[in-house]
């Protein structure tokens, strides 16, 4: 799925870390790389399995995959003081991650991963709403041009909208939720135990809404899922590592890379392409997520400025 735990006002780099601008954004493009494929491979297991159902083997296969590394270090290499946010964030990414697997397989994949990006705008809008944080007026127009790229993908006929495009957006609103409860999360907490706790708390949070479409997985549509569950893992580990070297800020232009990884595999794996309209659509998305960004990180240097004088 589509990166959502961290954004242009996440955390910025750790001690020492600022210095390593190049290995983070190879970390955020292999992350691009791993959530494109993800995504190619919950398209393939959808033909046999409900989306539901393919999320929570996803996060149970995620969390055996950390579990040695768990073994290895001890359950109190596990403790955290933020134990309710991490269980705040795993519900708001359940939600997340449920309408994202059902909208990429009801929707061409080049075109979810193209909405997806609206969720830095989304995040602009609740950091005003509910965390009064100012937002000017310049910002405001940047989620507003975004929004209008999404009319330029989305381009509903006779004022009809697909259902699967309500989904995707409340994926975007659910993301964007997370992203605000998870600011700190990668800098108070090391990589592994952030990507630990998301296995600890969604999968058994997962096996809820997968119960009620219950089919038991043929063996190759298992070994499918195993391979998604380790692929996915690495891309949320390269992410978080990524966030863990440089400012999010910084990383947002490589995340857009998942837009050519995704083409490049949609297109001859599914005979799915977005049209030119589709691309033009995208840009002006990215590029208003690209100035909210650059907004966002200003704002943050300026408060930081302002706290030292």
């Amino acid at each position: 799925m589509p990166t959502h735990a961290l954004t242009a006002k996440g955390p910025a780099s750790g001690p020492g870390m600022a210095g390593k601008p190049l290995e983070a954004a190879f970390w955020m493009l292999g992350a691009a790389l791993f959530i494109a494929i993800g995504n190619a491979m919950i398209r393939h297991v959808s033909g046999e399995l409900h989306p539901f159902e393919i999320v929570f083997f996803r996060n149970l296969f995620s969390l055996m995959f950390m579990l040695p590394w768990i073994a290895a270090v001890g359950l109190g290499r596990l403790r955290t003081g933020r134990a309710g946010l991490y269980a705040s964030r795993s519900a708001t990414s359940l939600v997340a991650m449920l309408c994202w697997f059902y909208s990429v397989t009801h929707m061409p994949l080049p075109d979810a991963t193209a909405l997806s990006f609206t969720i830095p705008l989304f995040v602009t809008a609740g950091a005003a709403l509910f965390l009064h944080e100012t937002v000017r007026a310049r910002r405001w127009a940047a989620v507003l041009v975004g929004l209008a790229g999404v009319m330029i993908v989305i381009r509903p006929d006779d004022a009809t909208l697909d259902p699967t495009i309500l989904v995707m957006l409340l994926h975007c609103v659910a993301a964007a939720i997370t992203t605000l409860q998870v600011r700190a999360l990668a800098t108070s907490d090391g990589v592994m135990v952030v990507v630990a706790y998301m296995g600890l708390f969604l999968t058994p949070m997962a096996l809820v809404p997968a119960l009620f479409v219950w089919e038991w997985p043929s063996w190759t549509a298992l070994g499918w899922l195993v391979l998604l569950g380790g692929i996915l893992t690495l891309g949320q580990l390269a992410m978080t590592r990524a966030f863990k070297l440089a400012p999010a800020s910084a990383m947002m232009p490589y995340d857009y890379a998942r837009l050519p990884f995704t083409a490049l595999l949609a297109w001859p794996l599914f005979g799915e392409a977005m049209d030119v309209w589709g691309w033009v659509g995208a840009g002006v998305i990215a590029a208003s997520a690209l100035y909210t960004a650059h907004r966002d990180a200003a704002q943050s240097r300026a408060e930081r400025r302002a706290a030292k004088a």
